[in-house]
């Protein structure tokens, strides 16, 4: 039993705003009153927060592997580290809880393996559907939406997934059929269905089956000039249902100026403040070397131009997504990437609910997760963004609305954007908040006036209970549980399925699915079930 006396708690799902209270925790969960013999942390003058949420990182799959090995000699400075180290960075930082994004069905046992690897923070990943074949037959073949619901609950169900992701949607097969750009309402090669076809029957079916988080988009277009007008389009191809649009940084550009490159984050933020079912991420850049990994070969292709240093690499996997593998280093004094900087900022300060926007990098595509706690101090900082902004190439500035705005992010937002909200999202009950019966993951920082110093090592960290870093340092490692979900859904579409796998697959349909049991003990990640109730 523990008890932490006297803090500042900021606790936004409680509407909890700074007041200070005492937190007791008991048997890994938060409790409403301490026992008798409770450890005691006098924390009087210390913030505390729930445990932070990754709602969108790349820390398991194929892909990641490709990019280590492809940038092995930046791999100590944070690129793309490996697994042990990610969750290890993580944790110091007071996250506990990260979920990968893009995990291929074909490929979901060696993610939850790379998953399970990852110590301390509770995990989750997004299956990825779209651009698979056996999607696309049944939606050009009009099987009709029941069909296609269940294909999505046995998909979800199988690959012990927690939210389903598409990626440029029909764009990764309309590549393998030689077509190097897809918009919304265009007919794919071969299949000859739109991605507006494509968003409406996942929507619809992620609805049916009362899956928590949104059908979550990389729109058509990905950092083309332009592309806002199809990230427009997709938000009404979701017809009012539920939509988390990914990255949107790089789906937020103009054609105007000499350069033909803009921000129009200003009329993405206008869509999405009108709405109310539109929730997104931003994809910060931050400036320095990374590297892309994506399943968007399309646009990883079109990109691999600007590949520094000059290598990369773009794969089909088992015809039912892409891979790319494009290293890229943003320079604030190069127009497009300040202009990119600046848009995404733009996105953060424009978009009025905090609610609905959460904080990433989309690690590792616009920078790596360790530079949090710089994003954070821009957010809460003006006079500090503005000062970074003053150092960027100059027609980026003038091209920016940046400058103008004023809006500084207090604490009870931060605690919003990067705790309560992702929780909501993806129907984490216990997780996110610091109400009677949550889990224990609590975070206990040192004021100070530099947002950036204060976020980056937190005073405790504790993780279900069990102290997990002190003031930066890791002092235990505790292995983390895998969050999903588990729809119901008609069996029947195992019949098909089972023909589809004995024609095209290399694996039998009997090995495809994983159990409970499997991720137990086999892959070591015990899953914690979520529920889906029908809207």
């Amino acid at each position: 039993m523990l008890k932490l006396r006297g803090a500042k708690v900021y606790d936004p799902l409680n509407k909890v705003n700074g007041e200070v209270r005492d937190v007791f925790i008991k048997d890994g969960k938060i409790a409403a009153q301490a026992a008798d013999g409770a450890e005691e942390y006098n924390l009087d003058g210390k913030i505390v927060m729930p445990g932070a949420i990754d709602i969108h990182t790349h820390i398991g799959g194929g892909k990641n592997n490709i990019a280590r090995y492809m940038m092995c000699e930046h791999h100590g400075h944070n690129v793309m580290p490996g697994c042990m180290e990610a969750g290890l960075r993580y944790a110091e930082m007071g996250y506990t809880a990260c979920f990968e994004p893009a995990m291929l069905p074909a490929n979901a046992r060696q993610a939850h393996f790379e998953m399970a690897d990852t110590p301390i923070v509770d995990v989750g990943a997004y299956a990825m559907l779209g651009s698979d074949d056996f999607f696309l037959q049944l939606l050009a073949g009009k099987a009709g939406p029941e069909a296609i619901r269940d294909y999505v609950g046995w998909t979800l169900d199988a690959t012990q997934a927690a939210a389903i992701k598409v990626v440029n949607p029909g764009g990764i097969s309309a590549f393998k059929f030689n077509q190097r750009q897809l918009d919304v309402d265009e007919q794919a090669p071969h299949y000859e269905v739109t991605p507006r076809a494509i968003i409406q029957a996942l929507t619809r079916a992620l609805g049916e089956l009362g899956v928590p988080h949104p059908l979550h988009v990389h729109t058509s277009n990905l950092g083309v000039p332009g592309n806002y007008a199809s990230t427009l389009e997709t938000i009404k191809a979701a017809e009012g249902r539920p939509l988390h649009l990914t990255h949107l940084q790089f789906h937020s550009y103009g054609t105007e100026g000499d350069r033909r490159f803009s921000s129009a984050a200003a009329e993405i933020c206008e869509a999405i403040n009108a709405g109310k079912n539109v929730t997104t991420d931003v994809g910060q850049i931050i400036f320095g070397q990374t590297v892309t990994t994506s399943g968007d070969s399309q646009n990883q292709y079109l990109h691999s131009r600007h590949a520094s240093p000059k290598k990369w690499l773009v794969m089909d996997i088992e015809c039912d997504a892409g891979c790319g593998v494009v290293p890229f280093h943003y320079r604030d004094k190069d127009f497009v990437n300040a202009l990119q900087w600046a848009i995404g900022l733009e996105i953060f300060l424009m978009i009025e609910d905090p609610w609905r926007v959460f904080l990433t990098t989309d690690h590792p595509n616009g920078g790596p997760f360790t530079s949090y706690p710089h994003l954070i101090k821009m957010l809460m900082r003006r006079d500090y963004r503005e000062q970074m902004l003053s150092r960027l190439h100059p027609q980026a500035q003038k091209m920016s609305m940046l400058g103008q705005l004023k809006r500084e992010y207090s604490l009870y937002e931060i605690a919003i954007m990067t705790r309560a909200a992702p929780a909501a999202s993806l129907g984490l009950a216990s997780k996110g908040h610091l109400g009677d019966g949550a889990d224990a993951d609590v975070v206990v920082y040192e004021p100070c006036d530099d947002p950036e110093a204060m976020f980056a090592k937190p005073l405790y960290v504790f993780k279900q209970g069990r102290l997990v870093a002190k003031e930066g340092r890791i002092v235990s490692q505790p292995a983390g549980r895998t969050h999903v979900v588990k729809p119901g859904y008609d069996r029947s579409i195992e019949k098909r399925l089972q023909k589809y796998f004995a024609q095209y697959k290399t694996i039998t349909f009997a090995n495809a699915p994983i159990s409970a049991g499997e991720m137990a003990e086999a892959i070591g990640s015990p899953v914690v079930v979520h529920p889906c109730r029908p809207h």
